[in-house]
Formats: structure tokens, C-alpha cells, sequence
């Protein structure tokens, strides 16, 4: 959820703004802009819609030489997607880019307005930049003035700002919201991820919330309050290679094949000798634990409660699952002998984020499973286990859910080991062994699938069902096709259609069914045969032939259900994935969503 990136040093600033904003368009914008500072003058240009349309409009803009330049995706929040309110956003000498909300900008925007500042736009972003030049006023320094503009500012923020009497300097602030700086030889670099720094720098640092400082072409000073503070650089991979589509026509697609490998990824080094090792865990971190609590938001908490089942069946410990926005602001009872565990791909989703803070007040051991490594959920948390899915470029989420419930699966062993016996735990351990083959997609029926996908256009909705793993993941299945193709679905227990849903059956709406032939296949069996004496259209998963079914996708039979589990997830994904293409949309940046939410 948008984007910042900054660069301090020679050459052609347009083109290292520009391309930094390339490498985060799969978070989701809806406008972009950039600033650039040269010669004591600040060029600044904004378009809405996509980069190429930024790209156009600087076509004559040529920078060379050392300058500073900040730059900026911008997905809306306060006011619409419009030229004016996109960033940056200027006062009369410097500009701002913002990611985060400001939640006191009403007030400090009805009294920098009294005091005589001129507002255009209608973001929060924007008071950020008169309250700057006010305490400039006040100040005459403007490294005070930006402190004491941060002391002022509430909410979630990373924020760049120029001014054009500051030659080559970038201040910068983060609270709540990811911002890191990478050097290189004679220049410096601002991203909101890795992905722009990656290959122009070899490490970076990661900032803490709280921190606010300066940068020039000689120095970094980064603050925490008054402190001055010093970070200790790390490593940032050395290639984009996993950032590049590979003859695939889209990131989602390229990553749903890659499911295969990533999940081995996921694996390695966690089972040798036929036992789970977690050496990311400290010793004794588990010790004392009854219970646990699994945290996360939209995908992320389809796969925690996939996993709630895994860990109740298998390791016995009470388990329960919450959506982070509505736990944040319940008074939920904490008790110490509880695992709190944040669940997220980005580890900066913001309602995650607080969620994971409000336990560690509560002292809560916690424990983040998470894709990003030094992300604000991996530093905040006691224990990390990273899933290893790689760069996952495409906002509709599908190697990341794989991982999550894979790392949460090995989880669920190491803490169950004993209460599972041997012979259980052996049976798991083999069957983690063969789920990678299970992901591997065969273009057959790849081809099958896209076939189908005709006619799963044009009805008045759909509903993906399932009973117990799989209805985590017919809830998966709902959200994907959601967020692609912009089709209403819903994921239902199947048990619970009578309930109420099946008033909706007839030949307009298409039910997905998911029906292992591990588990409860013939209470399925009765609730589809519901739906079919209610015309409903009806495609089955299965193993099993359903012949009374409009369509059937085969999948293997298999001896555990989740590695049914797991090659039902890839024929939704490609279902997904065919229905939105076929209706023609963006599958890799669907309308309004963005990849990594860090707003409430």
C-alpha cells in the first residue's frame, strides 16, 4: 500500500526515482508522483493511473548531476485518486511524500490555516509539509523544525521531505510504516521495501518506529526523540531475479507455478532424520505454553485457520484464530501461558502489527510467521519463523498462503511431537515430505481449468464450500476470485447452507465444492446433492468422480488430506486466475487493493 522511494547522489535521479517506483507497483497505487531537488530548485510532476503515465509526462525532464529526489505511489485514503492529491505534496519552498495516515491532521490542518497556510488537496499528507515550513518560521533550523514537526504529527507515518534551500539533503521519519535507507558509493537510497534497493545496495538500514533524521551526500543522523542513534546495516539479497515474470503472462500465475519450489524452500533445514527443527526458536521458547493464539488479516488468517485445525488434530493445544482489525480494539482476556502468533506476508500489515504489540504489553510470548525478514512484525516479535516465499509480486496472494500453512503445519509438530505418539508424527513428517510434488501444476489441467472458466462468468454469484480444513480454504477460494475478477463469493462451511444460504440456489449460482476424499466425503455429498435439487450449477474438486456434477476437476487420490489440501488450492488459484483474464483484468494489481495494507 503505497510506495516511497528517495535517492541522494549523481547521475540520472528521474531514472532511479522512476525505476524504484516500478519495483513497487505490485503494492497498488492509484496515482505517482516525484520531486526532484537541483540546484536550488524543486522540479516536481504527478499523474494519475498507472507509472507509465508519470513516465510520459516527465519524458522531457532530464536531471544529471548530483541532486536528491523523492517519489511516491499513491493508493487514496484521504480524497480521490486525483492529479492534486497525489504526492508529493508542497508548501512554498519544500515537499513531502507520506505513507501512513495522520490522524491529527483535521486539527493541525484548521490551525496551520488560521496561522495562514494555503491547502490544495484533501489528504492528511499535506499538513505535514505547512507544519514544517510554520516551525521553520518559528525556528530558523530546519533540522529543529522537522523534529519538532514529527513531535507533532499522530499516527502512522514514513515520510520524506526536500526543501530547496537544503541542497542534496532528504530528512526522513517512520512510525507504523516500513522505511529503510541503503548507501552505496557516493549515494544514498529511501525505499518503503527492499525491492528498489536491490541491486544498487548491498545492505540497508532498517528503521525503528520512532526514529526521524537527516541525510546529505557526506551523512546519515537518525534520532529517536532527541537521541542520537546509531544502526548496524544488514545484507539485502543480490538479485531481482525472482521480481521477473519468466515467459509467465502474469506475476500470480508465474507464482502459483512456483508453489512447487518455494514450499521445498519453506522446508529446508526444518526436517532432518525425520524431526521437525525450528532453530529459529530459542531454547525453552515453548516451555510453559497451553494455548495459542493465532493473529492475522485477510489471507493470512485463512491460513491461520487452516492451521488451528492442524494444531488441535494434531498437537492437542487449544488453539483460536482472530482477525487482527477486530482484536486490536477488543479487551480480550491475555494469559501468560499463551503463544500469541502474527501471521502475515509483508510484516507490516498495520492491524497485525498493533495486534502483536497489544500482546507483548500483555507479556505474552509471541511468535511471528512472516515472509519479509527485518519487517516491523519479525523485529517486534520474541521468535520468527520466515516462510521463505520468495518476492510474492502479485496483489492476490497464493505462494505466501502455501508457506504460511506449511511453517504453522511444522509448527504444529514440534510442539505436539509427544502428544501425537510416533506413528502419527511419522505419518506427518512423510506426509510434508510429498506435498511439493502435489504443487507441481500440469499444464493438462491447467488447460482443463481454463476451458471451464467460460462459464463461470455471468451468473449472480458464487459459493466456495468445505467442511473442516477445507473450509479455511473455500474461504481462500471466495477471496481470490473477489479480489481478481470482482465476481461476489463467499466461502460457507457446507454444513451450515441449509442454514439460511441455499435460499439463494438456482441455475445463476455456481457453488465450488471442495470434497476430499480423506474427510467427510459423503457428509458433502448430501449437502451437494442440496444444492443440485435446487439447480444450483455446480463444479466439484475432488478425487472422486461426482457424475451428477455440471463440471469436475479431478485431483489425485491421496492417503492425507492435506496434500488434497494443497492441490485443491492450486485448482482454485488457476480458477481464480482464469475467470479474471477471461473478464479481462488486471490479475497482478486488481482495482482498490494493495499488497501490503498498512492503514487501518
Amino acid at each position: 500500500m503505497c510506495g516511497i522511494v528517495g535517492y541522494i547522489g549523481g547521475g540520472n535521479v528521474k531514472k532511479v526515482l522512476l525505476d524504484g517506483l516500478k519495483e513497487l507497483e505490485y503494492r497498488g497505487y492509484d496515482s505517482a508522483g516525484l520531486a526532484v531537488l537541483q540546484g536550488g530548485r524543486i522540479s516536481s510532476f504527478k499523474a494519475v493511473g498507472k507509472l507509465v503515465n508519470l513516465v510520459n509526462k516527465t519524458a522531457s525532464f532530464e536531471p544529471n548531476g548530483f541532486a536528491a529526489g523523492i517519489a511516491h505511489t499513491r493508493w487514496a485514503t484521504h480524497g480521490k485518486p486525483t492529479e492534486i492529491n497525489a504526492h508529493p505534496h508542497q508548501g512554498e519552498h519544500s515537499f513531502v511524500v507520506h505513507n501512513g495516515i495522520i490522524e491529527n491532521y483535521a486539527a493541525l490542518k484548521d490551525d496551520l490555516i488560521k496561522k495562514g497556510a494555503r491547502f490544495i488537496s484533501q489528504t492528511d499528507t499535506e499538513a505535514i509539509v505547512h507544519l514544517y515550513e510554520f516551525f521553520l518560521r518559528k525556528e530558523k533550523d530546519a533540522k529543529a523544525a522537522f523534529g519538532r514537526t514529527v513531535e507533532a504529527i499522530e499516527g502512522a507515518y514514513a515520510i520524506l521531505l526536500i526543501d530547496e534551500n537544503l541542497p542534496n539533503m532528504i530528512f526522513f521519519a517512520k512510525k507504523g510504516s516500513p522505511l529503510q535507507i541503503g548507501r552505496a558509493q557516493d549515494a544514498t537510497f529511501f525505499a518503503s521495501s527492499d525491492a528498489p534497493l536491490i541491486g544498487l545496495c548491498e545492505e540497508a538500514i532498517y528503521l525503528n518506529d520512532g526514529c526521524w533524521g537527516w541525510a546529505n551526500e557526506e551523512e546519515n543522523r537518525i534520532f529517536e526523540g532527541a537521541v542520537a542513534v546509531e544502526y548496524a546495516p544488514k545484507p539485502l539479497p543480490a538479485t531481482q531475479n525472482s521480481a521477473q515474470k519468466e515467459g509467465f503472462r502474469f506475476f500470480m500465475e508465474k507464482e502459483i507455478y512456483e508453489q512447487t519450489r518455494v514450499i521445498g524452500d519453506t522446508l529446508m533445514g526444518r526436517i532432518e532424520n525425520d524431526a521437525v527443527l525450528l532453530d529459529e526458536l530459542p531454547e525453552g521458547f515453548l516451555e510453559g505454553v497451553e494455548t495459542l493464539r493465532l493473529c492475522a488479516c485477510g489471507t493470512s488468517y485463512h491460513a491461520a485457520l487452516a492451521a488451528s485445525y492442524i494444531f488441535e488434530r494434531t498437537a492437542k493445544i487449544e488453539t483460536r484464530c482472530e482477525i487482527a482489525s477486530e482484536f486490536r480494539y477488543r479487551d480480550p482476556v491475555l494469559k501468560s501461558n499463551e503463544l500469541f502468533i502474527a501471521i502475515s506476508q509483508s510484516g507490516e500489515t498495520a492491524d497485525t502489527l498493533e495486534a502483536l504489540k497489544k500482546a507483548k504489553l500483555a507479556r505474552q510470548k509471541t511468535l511471528a510467521v512472516c515472509n519479509v525478514d527485518n519487517s516491523s512484525i519479525v523485529r517486534e516479535a520474541d521468535a520468527a519463523i520466515l516462510t521463505r516465499a520468495g518476492i510474492e509480486k502479485g496483489v492476490a496472494s497464493t505462494k505466501a498462503f502455501a508457506t504460511q500453512v506449511m511453517a504453522l503445519w511444522l509448527l504444529a509438530l514440534r510442539i505436539g511431537k509427544a502428544a501425537m505418539g510416533a506413528d502419527v508424527y511419522k505419518r506427518e513428517i512423510n506426509a510434508i515430505r510429498r506435498v511439493p510434488a502435489a504443487l507441481a501444476v500440469r499444464s493438462e489441467r491447467h488447460e482443463q481449468i481454463r476451458r471451464l472458466s467460460r462459464r463461470y462468468l455471468h451468473g449472480h454469484g458464487f459459493f466456495f464450500i468445505g467442511r473442516d480444513l477445507f473450509y479455511p480454504l473455500a474461504l481462500e477460494g471466495a477471496l481470490k476470485l473477489k479480489e481478481i475478477s470482482y465476481l461476489h463469493a463467499e466461502g460457507y462451511p457446507a454444513g451450515e447452507m441449509k442454514h439460511g444460504p441455499i435460499a439463494l440456489a438456482d441455475d445463476k449460482l455456481f457453488t465450488i465444492a471442495l470434497m476430499p476424499g480423506t474427510m467427510l466425503y459423503d457428509k458433502m455429498r448430501s449437502n451437494v446433492e442440496e444444492l443440485i435439487a435446487r439447480d444450483s450449477t455446480l463444479l466439484v474438486i475432488s478425487p472422486r468422480r461426482f457424475d451428477a456434477a455440471d463440471d469436475f476437476l479431478p485431483i489425485d487420490e491421496r492417503d492425507h488430506p492435506l496434500i488434497e489440501f494443497y492441490e485443491m488450492m492450486i485448482a482454485i488459484q488457476l480458477l481464480a486466475l482464469e475467470i479474471a483474464v477471461r473478464l479481462g483484468n488486471d490479475v497482478d494489481m486488481p482495482r482498490n487493493l494493495a499488497k501490503s495494507v498498512t492503514v487501518e
